[in-house]
């Protein structure tokens, strides 16, 4: 089995806005829905034999596309299948220290997550710096994104080197996991893995034949420890993500690293 550290339970908010358009079309969903089931996400965990995930809120410039208290209602209806990962209005930093702090004390999250891209502003900003030191403070892991972007937006706010490089460099206790492996900069990006012992990959957006061949590298020697699998769902199923696992060639302490056990080590997961 295994540990999904990056998916979203698609509400309306978040399915619905015009810049996952391509995702409902390929979703084939031709109107946004009112609700869409648990029970969908959980069947899709199923079917890629994983068996637990840790689930985000999106928070936008515009608002709550997938709010905190949205995702702690999943949580609490699913809590053998489900941990909660916060997100914040990066626009008033003292308002998203209190509510990151509410996430992880009161509704027990166990990760905080940005999207830099969302923002347009890349995680050395200024304004990211006091959920660093919440984090620092708490005891949980900051989730981003890296690489290009979906999306039809800026890809600059991915780039590792500079703007993660800055931040391990100004927060050596800050535990940082960087999704999406970083492409076109995975060299980049497994250079930090490397550089810093509190910066890790996942492999959320990207099936396991899409693995870069240097990141399979890292994953098979001194990387074992620092990549973690994860989907994106719903853009990626867990059963695709996964389809072609064997063809890598990791050994099973690899694999089951990659699969469970660095997720448990760095999320703090019973």
């Amino acid at each position: 089995m295994a540990i999904d550290v990056w998916m979203q339970h698609p509400t309306p908010g978040f399915i619905g806005h015009e810049m996952f358009e391509p995702l409902r079309r390929w979703l084939g969903m031709e109107e946004v829905p009112q609700e869409i089931p648990l029970e969908m996400t959980i069947a899709a965990m199923d079917a890629g034999g994983v068996d637990l995930g840790i689930i985000s809120a999106w928070h936008g410039p515009d608002g709550p596309m997938i709010s905190n208290d949205e995702v702690a209602a999943f949580v609490a209806r699913a809590p053998d299948r489900f941990v909660g990962a916060a997100s914040v209005d990066l626009g008033d930093p003292v308002a998203a220290t209190r509510e990151l702090r509410r996430c992880a004390l009161d509704l027990g999250f166990k990760a905080l997550r940005m999207i830099p891209w969302l923002w347009g502003l890349p995680p050395n900003d200024r304004r990211y710096y006091p959920l660093y030191v919440a984090c620092v403070e708490l005891g949980i892991p900051f989730c981003t994104q890296v690489g290009h972007t979906g999306p039809l937006r800026t890809s600059e706010t991915g780039r590792p080197i500079p703007y993660l490089d800055d931040v391990a460099l100004d927060f050596p206790d800050l535990v940082i996991v960087a999704g999406h492996i970083g492409y076109p900069w995975t060299e980049e990006m497994i250079t930090l893995a490397r550089k810093y012992p509190n910066v890790y990959i996942d492999t959320s957006a990207y099936s396991s034949n899409r693995y870069p061949a240097e990141l399979v590298e890292f994953m098979k020697g001194r990387g074992r420890g620092k990549v973690m699998f994860g989907t994106n769902y719903p853009m990626m199923t867990a059963e695709r993500a996964l389809a072609d696992l064997d063809e890598l060639g990791l050994d099973p302490e690899a694999a089951g690293l990659f699969l469970d056990g660095n997720a448990r080590r760095v999320f703090k997961l019973a």
